[in-house]
């Protein structure tokens, strides 16, 4: 029996949860995909699969094995790719997540290019601001804002991500501007009231001494909201100050519908990255989809784009 059939009749099977979908799905009866999948454990001499008549699980090593054997046929998949008619060429479904906010502005308008450029490719985006399990979720890839906190996930890093106070020239007009960042208490600051990046308060870059140190302030104000859109709304319309990631409002301080204020003080900037899971070998599609976010963000002007 063939090697590679039964490997991806093993794929199915274990993708999809039972035979009967995996036969379906190739067009065979389900018996002829229930002895490939003998073959293969009897081959390999470890059992793969626990069948029961209500339920098919994975072993341990079956586990391990089906991320093998993904990774092969994937790999098998680009080679044939890349030697065929007209040279390299991406295919499959292509899941990925992002943040609401940054998703709708700078990775959704990424989407159709990038399927323009890979017409063979499907795709799937969500947005959502709570952290996807990208393992668990089988997600392609992520992209995240913000400092990356230590996982099991590889992160590449697309651009750098600098956060700023801003307010609207006519606030500025009528309060003035503050000339360091103990003087907020006195300003109508415009604040999250519910996100995890910003527990810590607004952070700013400070001289101690010859060095300079990173300190977190929590500012007051008479209107917060859990909605990053809403805050931007707000110092649009002159309300307040507010603290924004540069990919929010560098359109807007382009256009001088914002201004930067403490800009001397900004901390150093974090950063925008892709995600993907744990492992060495990426499919084409997700690869080249993660030099499709590098080359359009490291694009002179592509962040003051409204």
């Amino acid at each position: 029996m063939d090697k590679l059939k039964q490997l991806e009749s093993f794929v199915s099977v274990a993708t999809r949860g039972s035979l009967t979908a995996a036969a379906t799905a190739e067009g065979v009866a389900p018996a002829i995909m229930g002895r490939r999948i003998d073959a293969l454990e009897a081959r390999l001499g470890v059992k793969l699969l626990l069948r029961t008549t209500r339920r098919l699980t994975l072993t341990h090593e079956g586990s391990a094995f089906l991320e093998d054997c993904q990774r092969v046929l994937a790999d098998l998949t680009n080679a044939e790719a890349s030697v065929s008619a007209g040279g390299v060429k991406a295919s499959g479904h292509l899941r990925i997540t992002a943040p609401a906010g940054f998703g709708r502005r700078h990775v959704a308008p990424l989407v159709p290019r990038f399927r323009e450029l890979h017409p063979e490719v499907t795709i799937s985006l969500n947005l959502s601001d709570r952290i996807v399990d990208i393992a668990g979720e089988a997600y392609d890839c992520a992209v995240r804002v913000g400092d990356m906190p230590d996982s099991s996930l590889v992160s590449v890093r697309l651009a750098d991500n600098r956060r700023l106070c801003v307010a609207a020239p006519a606030y500025l007009e009528r309060f003035g501007k503050p000339s360091h960042p103990t003087e907020l208490a006195r300003f109508d600051c415009l604040t999250l009231s519910s996100d995890a990046s910003q527990t810590r308060g607004w952070a700013f870059s400070i001289a101690n001494g010859p060095e300079r140190e990173v300190i977190h302030f929590k500012p007051g104000g008479p209107l917060d909201c859990s909605d990053g859109q809403v805050l931007h709304d707000w110092c649009l319309a002159g309300y307040g100050i507010a603290w924004r990631s540069i990919w929010e409002v560098e359109a807007e301080i382009a256009s001088g519908a914002l201004v930067a204020v403490l800009d001397e003080f900004a901390a150093p900037p974090n950063g925008i990255y892709a995600v993907v899971p744990q492992r060495k070998h990426l499919p084409l599609r997700v690869r080249l989809w993660i030099d499709h976010l590098k080359q359009h963000y490291g694009t002179p002007g592509f962040w003051q784009k409204l």
